[in-house]
C-alpha cells in the first residue's frame, strides 16, 4: 500500500501518538448524490460515497476538465440536522495553506526582497537555537521543502494531549497561542536531522516562513496573502481567520473522535482559535477557490519562470511522492502525475491537485478528521476503473 502523506496538523499529532486510526463503518446520509453516478466520474462518485460509508460525516467535491465542472457531495454537513453537504462549502484547509505561504515568500523572492538561500537566522535572530537547533544553519529553502530538520512542534505530546485529545481540546479550543510559542515547543526537542541532510514533514517549519514574511514586509502574513493571491485571484470563499474561532457560511459542522485510536464519540469541533496552527494549517477555502488557485499557481499566473521552477524542483519522500516548496508531486497508480496539496486540522481533511498543467483540477473535503481514504478519491477522478 502506498505510504500516506500525514502533512497536517491533526495527522502529525495522530502520527506522533499511535499507528493508526481506526473507526466504525456508517451508511451514506441522506446528502448522498447517486445521480452523478456515470461518465468519465463514475469511480469518483463510488470513491466518494465510500468514503462515507467508512463513517466520514460528509463530503464535497469539485472536479473540472475538458468536458466542464463536476460536483457532488455524499453524506450530511449536520449530524443533528441531517442537511446534506453543499458544493459550495467552505471549511477549513489546514496544511493547503502551506502552497499560500510558499507562494507569497517566492513572490517576495522575485522581487529581490530575500534570497530563498538566506538563514533563518538573518530573518529571525535567535529564534530558533536550543537543543541543537541552529536558524544559523537553516535556509528559507529547506523551510519550505521540510529538510531543515527543525522539530514538528504538533509531534510533541504534551501539544497533542492539550490541543488534540478531548480533554485538552474542551478546556484549550479558544485559546490564542503566538506563533513563537509554537517555534518555543519545537525548540525543547533535538532537530531530526543536520539542516540538508534529510526530510521530515514538521509544522514548525511553515510557523517559521510565515514570521519571515512579516518581517520582510512589515505586515502580517495573511494580509500579504490577500493582497497577493485572495485578492488578484478573486478567491471570494477564502480568508485567513487569525483567531476568529467559526467558519463562514457557507459551511457544514466539522466533526472529531478526539481519541488517539479514532474510537469513541463524535464531537462537533467545528468552533476553534486556528493560532495553534498559524501559518502552517489556519486558512479556510472552498473547492471553486482551490481550483482556481492551483491552476493559476501551475500555469505561472503568480510567479515568473525562475521561481516556479524552483517551487516544483522536488525532493524524494519515497517512490510515488515529492515535495518542492510547499507544493506536493504524487504519481498515481495509472502514472497520471499530480501537483498540490493534502491538509487537515481538527474535523477537516480536505485536498486539491491538478495536473502540471492545470486543465484538470480536484478539489475536496471531508467533514471528520479519523477515518476516509482520500488517496482512493484522487486515483479514481485521475484513473477511473
Amino acid at each position: 500500500m502506498r505510504k500516506r502523506m500525514r502533512t497536517t496538523a491533526v495527522a502529525a499529532v495522530a502520527a506522533a501518538l499511535t499507528a493508526a486510526l481506526a473507526a466504525p463503518a456508517v451508511a451514506a446520509g441522506p446528502g448522498a448524490d447517486r445521480a452523478g453516478d456515470t461518465g468519465d466520474h463514475k469511480a469518483t462518485a463510488r470513491a466518494v460515497r465510500a468514503a462515507v460509508e467508512a463513517g466520514v460525516p460528509g463530503v464535497t467535491l469539485r472536479a473540472e476538465d475538458r468536458r466542464g465542472v463536476w460536483t457532488t457531495t455524499a453524506g450530511v454537513g449536520n449530524l443533528r440536522t441531517e442537511r446534506p453537504r453543499s458544493p459550495h462549502d467552505r471549511y477549513r484547509v489546514g496544511s493547503i495553506t502551506k502552497t499560500f505561504v510558499a507562494t507569497v515568500l517566492l513572490q517576495l523572492e522575485a522581487e529581490g526582497k530575500l534570497s530563498l538561500d538566506d538563514t533563518v537566522d538573518s530573518w529571525l535572530p535567535g529564534l530558533v537555537t536550543g537543543n541543537g537547533h541552529d536558524g544559523a544553519r537553516i535556509t528559507l529553502r529547506q523551510l519550505l521543502n521540510h529538510t531543515s530538520g527543525v522539530f514538528n512542534y504538533t509531534a510533541d505530546e504534551d501539544f497533542g494531549r492539550t490541543y488534540f485529545l478531548k480533554e485538552g481540546f474542551l478546556e484549550h479550543r479558544y485559546d490564542t497561542l503566538a506563533p513563537e510559542e509554537l517555534v518555543r515547543v519545537a525548540m525543547s526537542h533535538k532537530p531530526d536531522f543536520a539542516p540538508g541532510a534529510g526530510w521530515n514533514y514538521s509544522n514548525t517549519n511553515y510557523v517559521l516562513a510565515g514570521l519571515v514574511i512579516e518581517k520582510a514586509t512589515g505586515r502580517p502574513y495573511g494580509e500579504e496573502i490577500r493582497r497577493r493571491v485572495i485578492t488578484p485571484l478573486h478567491l471570494t470563499g477564502t480568508s485567513v481567520p487569525g483567531t476568529r474561532t467559526g467558519v463562514p457560511g457557507p459551511s457544514s459542522r466539522a466533526y472529531g473522535k478526539l481519541t488517539v485510536d479514532g474510537s469513541g464519540p463524535v464531537h462537533d469541533v467545528t468552533r476553534i482559535n486556528p493560532s495553534m496552527a498559524f501559518s502552517a494549517g489556519e486558512m479556510i477555502s472552498d473547492s471553486k477557490d482551490l481550483g482556481r488557485f492551483y491552476r493559476a499557481l501551475l500555469t505561472g499566473r503568480l510567479l515568473p519562470k525562475e521561481q516556479l521552477d524552483e517551487m516544483t524542483d522536488t525532493v524524494a519522500v519515497d517512490d510515488t511522492h515529492g515535495y518542492g516548496l510547499g507544493l506536493m508531486r504524487t504519481e498515481l497508480s495509472c502514472g497520471v502525475t499530480v501537483w498540490g496539496h493534502g491538509g487537515g486540522i481538527h474535523g477537516s481533511t480536505s485536498e486539491a491537485v491538478t495536473t502540471r498543467n492545470g486543465r484538470h483540477l480536484l478539489a475536496f473535503n471531508f467533514n471528520g478528521d479519523w477515518t476516509g481514504n482520500h488517496e482512493a478519491v484522487i486515483d479514481a477522478e485521475y484513473c477511473g476503473d
